[in-house]
Formats: C-alpha cells, structure tokens, sequence
C-alpha cells in the first residue's frame, strides 16, 4: 500500500473533532493507502499561495522522508493555483479531499449510470485544475484519483476534455429521460414511492434488505451491504407487496458525508431526482456513532440542497443493537430498531403503512358497465371489498387513497 500524509487545517469557520479526522483515515483507507502521519495547523483562514502556511512545507518534507510517504492528502478542496504551488514546492502526489472521495466513487461505481455520473464530476473538477494535477498523478503508483478519466485524460487539452464532459451530459441526458419516463408511469400507475436517505454507511442497504425479506413476493434476492464509505451508490428501486394491495416501491440512495464535493452533488442530481419525488423518505440514522446528530443535519442540508420540501419524514434511528440506551432529542415521527437484527421490522412496516396510506377513503360506488377498464384499474391498484352487479351498473364497497378518490368522485354515491 502506498503511504499517505494527512494535512489537515484548521479555521476559524471549521476545526476538525477527532470524529473529522478519523473519517479522513478512513476514506484513505478506502482508497487503498495507509495514513501515516496528520500534519495539523492552525490559521485564520487558507493562504492563497499554499493553503496551508508556507513555515510548513519544511515540516511535511521532513514527515516524507521519515516515513518514506508517497502521496499528500488534504482535508480540503485545494484550488489550481495552490496545487500548482504545493506541486512546484514538493516533489510528491499531492490531492485534496474532493479527488479522494471521487476516486471511492470510482471504485464502487458499477452501472452505467453511476460510471458516466462519476466521470462528469471527476472531468469538471479536473478541467481548471489539468496542468498541476498533470505532474501530480505523473508521480503515482496505483493511480489513486485517476480511475475513470484517470491518466488517459491528462494526456488531453482543456477543449479535448470539454468536449468530453458535453458527451457525458449528453449520454446522462438520455438516461435521465428514461429514469423521468419511469416515475411518470409509476405516477400514473398511483404506487406510493418510499425514499432511503442519510449518512453514508447509516445502515440504508440493510434496511432495504429487511423490507424486501418482509414483502408477500420476495424473491430471495438482496441488496449490497457492506460495512464501508457509499457501499451504494446506483439508485435501487423494488416494489413491496403489501396486505390489502397497499404495495409501495423502495428506494435505496447514495449515501452522504460532511463536505460532499459540489461536483458529485451535480453529477448525481438526476439520481437524487429520485427522493424529490418521493411520497415519503425515511431518513437513516446510525445510533452508535457518537456524531449522529451531525450526520442528521448534514443530511438534512443536502436534502434541502437538492429541492426536497414538504415530503413526509420518518427518522429510524438504526444500529440499536450496538448502543446501550436510546438517544435523547429525537425527531418525530421515529422508531428505534436494528436493521440488521430485523427487530421492529413490523412496526416499520405499519408506521410506513399509515403515514403512506393515512388517507384512505371508504366509500361505495356504481361504475357504467362500459367503465369496464376503470373497474380494472381498481382491482388492481385500490381495496376493493366487495362487487356486485345490478342492473344500474357495477356496485363496489373500496378503499380509495386521496389521488383516486379526487379521480373517480363522479362515480361515489
């Protein structure tokens, strides 16, 4: 494994917790390198020419040759002047916490989709910086940050790689086309869609997994879900079938963290088009790490960031099974639960029952015998409890939701 200094600074709008660093161990480790030694300073704010202070380049030198490092990582978006500087200054890999995370994405991608929107934000975060991040990657061994446009576009000119990034838009296009085609069918169709967000690595796949082994027609098969930074990030989506044709879909998100770059944020705008359209999100929230309040809020803040408002929330406070009492100052509605162990699953399911289908409707109606289709539609998609047929039409005791109800009003007596 290649060897990695953590440079990390501190301001007077962000100092790191001991949670902060951490975590930047962790996406490190993510990456394939081993963090061996944080170089913490101090200052009012970044310089321009460096970032950090320029009395500290000696310092990071020094830390180089006693541990034989090979790359540079810092807490921090750096702009292309500074890594032009800190490039000119130290003869080492240098990258900033934006390329790190894109480069997780890059491992973990595995559609279409989840490639091309990794690509986009990797190329729109490499156009202005092309030159510094040129001699940069020139001195790696593994190649970390430049997986997917990776080396191959540092061999390109700015108007190459702009032609590149138009492309990916263009081929996304088509794909958000399609994924918009989907959601409107399902719209029309009247299925509730049910949306899993938060934190990364909160326990959003296990959950899934939990409702899937809990729908009528559950197949056996399951989600990825591993103990590790956006284990996920193609949207999954699985229809649940419920008692009394009460069916929903499941949507499994790509998870978030502190400081998303913008350029992900951008690139996966038509993925997290999905929660914008959701009947109700169920907000995912890991218990036993000690920053959950933290991570509840820079979730909540990225939610808000990408356009969602007044969509029911459910917050289910997971991992119960590895804390010893439950939090204090929760959010309502919640339900506190092990995803994993599976305990309250039921629950879930009737909280999600109610909070979806709470306007429900019972209502008696008479259909034309030439309204043939819409009596399919119902039997189909509503409760219908029970049908005869007389001589004015078709009599039928259902259960309406609110969208059918204001749809089919005319026929309700």
């Amino acid at each position: 494994m290649e060897k990695a200094i953590l440079i990390v600074l501190d301001t007077d709008k962000y100092t790191h917790s001991d949670y902060d660093l951490e975590e930047l161990k962790n996406l490190t480790r993510a990456c394939h390198l081993k963090p061996v030694e944080i170089i913490r300073q101090k200052r009012e704010r970044p310089t321009a020419n460096f970032y950090i202070g320029s009395g500290k380049i000696d310092d990071i030198k020094t830390a180089i040759e006693t541990h034989g490092a090979d790359m540079l990582i810092f807490d921090d978006e750096l702009s292309p002047s500074q890594l032009y500087n800190l490039e000119e200054a130290i003869d080492i890999s240098i990258i900033d916490r934006t390329i790190l995370i894109l480069d997780i994405f890059a491992r973990r991608a595995r559609t279409k989709e989840a490639k091309l929107q990794v690509e986009l934000a990797q190329s729109s975060y490499m156009l202005p910086r092309i030159i510094g991040l040129g001699e940069s990657f020139s001195r790696q061994k593994s190649g970390t940050g430049s997986k997917g446009p990776g080396e191959q576009k540092l061999e390109l000119d700015r108007r190459i790689l702009r032609d590149n990034i138009a492309k990916l838009k263009k081929d996304l296009k088509d794909i958000v086309i399609t994924r918009r085609s989907q959601r409107k069918r399902r719209k029309a169709g009247m299925i509730k869609t049910v949306s899993l967000v938060g934190y990364t690595n909160a326990g959003k796949s296990t959950l899934m997994n939990a409702l899937l082994e809990k729908s009528d027609a559950f197949s056996g098969e399951t989600m990825r879900a591993k103990d590790m930074p956006f284990a996920t990030l193609e949207t999954k989506t699985r229809k649940i079938t419920h008692k009394d044709k009460r069916d929903f879909l499941v949507t499994d998100t790509v998870g978030f963290i502190s400081r998303l770059p913008h350029h992900l944020i951008e690139a996966f705008k038509s993925t997290l088009e999905e929660i914008t359209e959701s009947s109700l999100i169920i907000h995912v929230i890991d218990v036993s790490d000690p920053e959950y309040e933290r991570h509840t809020r820079i979730a909540e803040d990225v939610l808000k960031e990408i356009g969602v408002k007044d969509i029911p929330v459910l917050y289910v406070y997971n991992k119960m099974d590895k804390v010893k009492q439950k939090p204090t100052g929760t959010k309502n509605p919640h339900l506190f639960m092990s995803a994993l162990n599976k305990d309250r699953i039921d629950e879930l399911m009737h909280m999600i029952d109610v909070l979806l289908f709470s306007e429900i409707h019972r209502v008696r109606m008479v259909l034309p015998f030439d309204e043939g289709d819409i009596y399919n539609h119902l039997r189909d998609h509503a409760v219908v409890k029970k049908t005869t047929y007389e001589n004015d039409g078709i009599h039928i005791d259902c259960e309406l939701d609110d969208v059918m109800y204001r749809r089919y009003k005319r026929f309700i007596v």
